[in-house]
């Protein structure tokens, strides 16, 4: 099965979509960039359903997601979601252990 941070890294990978539970909230997500900052596991992901403390916009949001509170995580087949903007803009993460290059 793996750790979190090894099953959002196979979600890069693999480009297929994360399914998980974060801050209480059912997320389906695409991720886009896994790693660290400040020492915390967390992850640049777009999500494109389900529901978040902030609601969310028709089309989905850039979300990121502290990897420790993350829970129920399933990978699924289906089609990849992303939103404008750079990537390699992203404040997110600082120490970049997989990301999608495109």
């Amino acid at each position: 099965m793996g750790s979190v941070v090894e099953r959002f890294i196979q979600a890069v990978r693999e480009r297929t979509q994360l399914v998980c539970v974060y801050g209480g909230f059912h997320r389906e997500c695409c991720v886009h960039v896994v790693g660290w900052k400040n020492g915390h596991a967390r992850a640049l992901v777009f999500q494109f359903a389900g529901d978040s403390a902030k609601g969310l916009p028709p089309g989905g949001d850039w979300r990121c997601l502290s990897l420790d509170d993350v829970s129920g995580i399933l990978l699924r087949d289906g089609p990849w979601h992303t939103g404008d903007g750079d990537l390699a803009s992203q404040s997110c993460v600082d120490d970049v252990a997989a990301a999608v290059c495109d």
